[in-house]
């Protein structure tokens, strides 16, 4: 079983940026970040593979959020920008249960999270 760790978590006010790092306890392929918030559904925010393709984005942070993978580091990195109040939520990283990057349906290994806090 892979262990996942987030760090960079914070509160911030909207305009503001923030940088998640997760730190896998062994080398993964495929990583992503997901989010909660309260009342609504966990949305996959973004995922790339350990050669930086399979880059993908949800639409709702495409052009102020940037994922990067340090695999040197065993780590993948979220850089957010131009944040927002609703990019409120626990920020989960993830890594893929087998082969392949090509949709949210291959991870299986998340972490606890770190919250985000955008205030207006």
């Amino acid at each position: 079983q892979v262990q996942l760790k987030e760090s960079g978590g914070g509160s911030v006010q909207a305009g503001g940026s923030l940088r998640l790092t997760c730190v896998a306890s062994r080398f993964q392929y495929c990583m992503g970040w997901f989010r909660r918030a309260p009342g609504k559904q966990t949305e996959a925010v973004a995922r790339m593979d350990s050669g930086g393709d399979n880059e993908y984005y949800a639409a709702s942070v495409r052009g102020r959020f940037r994922t990067s993978r340090d695999n040197t580091q065993r780590a993948i990195v979220l850089q957010m920008n131009d944040l927002e109040p609703d990019d409120t939520g626990t920020y989960i990283c993830a890594a893929a249960r087998f082969a392949g990057c090509h949709d949210w349906s291959v991870f299986g290994h998340f972490g606890q999270g770190t919250q985000v806090t955008v205030s207006s």
